[in-house]
């Protein structure tokens, strides 16, 4: 019978990475079936609950800076064995670091680096804007990866950075690229003339490498954010973005991403778009506002249109290379298996593509999801599929408390093999998105569970495969290892959801349907009123200098793409006691 130990060691404070880390290295060991590392909130104990990892007792109650540690296994021994191993995990993750000195507070890295004008800020959610709110008081331009963030803080936030010409991108901003340089997860693109503003991160990676792919490049790539463009906020990031890159020279042309924005937002939206003074390529996800045509703002509607049009718009000329033909699409094979019958699960990690599928499938057919849409039905209990089903497992409900999925598998490998014993399954989407801050080999994580799952008869996976040739983790690698494991690899969104639906008897040429070329615009000159304090161009030009509050793998993509960084060893305040840091709060004011 099995035994469940656990081990609660207060005040101390590990990333989600690190977490992530110790809890695979406990459930490999010798003996043991399961293992939970966690930091103390609410959300994680009620996690570890769901999973029957919660001891019904505990030596005391966890706080959100104590570390708990829980392991079932075969017997007391291996148990006992499995905790003891704990210190040495953390003593060998120590020493593998590199020993430079890592300043304790955002104030003290400023000072140690005074001429940084970027932080990259990933703590979690109930403490992001605190860090946030004080990077800007450094004078530095903020990129906030943590989402849980209060609608209100937000707003305060980019208030306050517009006041002092400074930049927020975020809350739950997953991607951007300053002056070559990548921030949380973003692809390798080469420099080039399309400059590129996204609510949304899998939408601003797609594009970018698409644009790559064909031989292009991107000038800089800005993240709103996904609530930037609602009505409380009122675009203030989107609207700072465009002006930015109306000023930068090696701008050529912008392309803007987003859920469809509040009416009265959209119509601001438009009217800065369109007096940039250069072309303006626009996607609201779901919805194509009207504008006058021949004008210098063009609605698309998919992410492979966004980014064909910006080709366009470039010229040939613009392409510092041949172009690699991204389109997997063979006429020879048109003729795949059609069983006619069975459902389709979609396990996303990118919200975006999650949400173009839904967008592109929901009139051919009966769809649920936890995306919300006109004409799908909301799942009454995210952890359960039914029918159809189109999952963001990397929304708020699957994200709290734990890593996102393009960081760790685990949560979508337990869910494939939870679709997989569904026998009404016919067919599973996955996507893999590569890049700097994603994992460092997800196909091989995947596989074991891609190939069990194509075992299964008349059962398909499809891998759609995000990346470039100068991402670390090699698409070449990572393609033929998800095709050794079974599955049917495409490059492109739109080509993946017509193999999806072959198994389903349903035929949507629906690429087919899209207009390829329109021509290109006679642009006006800029009629962007004078900013009263604009974002400084500089910021953008000059190489990339970083500070790095969060989770330490940001840190070590920054490194890798060459950038000066400093990571802080941020620890929560006040021992994260949520009645002491209000206090704290108090006492700044």
């Amino acid at each position: 019978m099995s035994v469940l130990r656990s081990d609660l060691r207060p005040g101390v404070y590990c990333d989600s990475i690190v977490l992530m880390q110790l809890q695979s290295t406990l459930a490999d060991l010798p003996g043991v079936e399961d293992a939970g590392a966690v930091m103390g909130t609410k959300e994680n104990l009620s996690l570890l609950r769901d999973n029957e990892l919660l001891p019904d007792t505990l030596p005391e109650a966890p706080g959100p800076s104590d570390l708990l540690l829980v392991v079932r296994a075969e017997s007391e021994e291996a148990a006992t064995a499995a905790l003891g191993r704990v210190d040495e995990f953390l003593a060998r993750r120590g020493a593998t670091e590199t020993g430079e000195y890592r300043p304790k507070t955002l104030a003290s890295a400023a000072t140690q680096r005074p001429r940084t004008r970027w932080v990259l800020v990933s703590v979690p959610g109930r403490h992001a804007a605190r860090v946030a709110r004080d990077a800007l008081e450094l004078n530095r331009h903020v990129f906030l990866f943590s989402d849980n963030v209060p609608l209100e803080e937000e707003v305060a936030l980019k208030r306050s950075a517009r006041e002092s010409g400074l930049l927020v991108m975020g809350p739950d901003c997953g991607t951007a690229i300053v002056n070559g340089v990548g921030f949380g997860f973003a692809n390798r693109v080469r420099r080039g003339g399309v400059g590129l503003l996204a609510a949304s991160g899998t939408g601003l990676q797609a594009i970018s490498t698409y644009v790559h792919q064909a031989g292009a490049g991107v000038s800089h790539a800005i993240g709103t954010g996904s609530r930037d463009l609602s009505t409380e906020v009122g675009a203030i990031t989107a609207l700072q973005g465009l002006e930015l890159l109306s000023r930068d020279p090696d701008t050529q042309a912008i392309v803007l991403v987003s859920k469809p924005p509040a009416p009265e937002v959209a119509g601001r939206v438009l009217t800065a778009a369109g007096a940039t003074g250069k072309p303006v390529v626009i996607y609201f996800l779901g919805e194509a506002p009207e504008v006058p045509a021949g004008g210098p703002v063009l609605v698309v509607t998919s992410l492979r249109a966004a980014a064909d049009r910006a080709l366009e718009l470039l010229g040939p000329g613009a392409r510092k290379q041949p172009g690699v033909a991204v389109s997997d699409r063979d006429p020879s094979t048109s003729a795949a298996p059609e069983y006619g019958d069975g459902y389709l699960r979609a396990l996303f990690a990118g919200g975006t593509l999650a949400s173009e599928a839904v967008l592109t499938l929901r009139d051919l057919l009966p769809l649920h999801s936890n995306i919300r849409a006109d004409r799908v039905e909301p799942l009454p209990e995210p952890s359960r599929s039914s029918g159809h089903t189109i999952l963001d497992l990397g929304a708020d409900e699957f994200t709290m408390g734990r890593p996102h999925p393009m960081i760790d598998h685990d949560l979508r490998i337990k869910r494939l093999e939870q679709e997989v014993a569904d026998p009404e399954v016919s067919v599973v989407l996955l996507d893999v998105v590569l890049g700097d801050g994603a994992h460092p080999d997800p196909a091989s994580a995947l596989a074991p569970a891609i190939e069990a799952a194509t075992k299964q008869p008349n059962l398909e996976v499809v891998a759609l495969l995000i990346g470039t040739d100068e991402d670390p983790q090699d698409p070449e690698t990572q393609a033929s290892i998800l095709s050794r494991a079974g599955a049917q690899v495409r490059h492109d969104l739109g080509e993946a959801l017509e193999l999806v639906c072959r198994p389903l008897g349903v035929h949507g040429r629906w690429l087919e349907d899209q207009p390829r070329t329109a021509p290109i615009p006679k642009m006006p000159a800029p009629q962007t009123a004078p900013t009263p304090h604009p974002v400084d161009l500089a910021d953008l030009q000059t190489p990339v200098s970083a500070i790095n509050v969060g989770l330490e793998s940001f840190y070590e993509s920054l490194v890798a793409q060459q950038a000066d960084a400093l990571h802080v060893d941020w620890r929560p305040p006040a021992g994260g006691d949520e009645r002491l840091m209000a206090i704290l709060d108090k006492m700044r004011t």
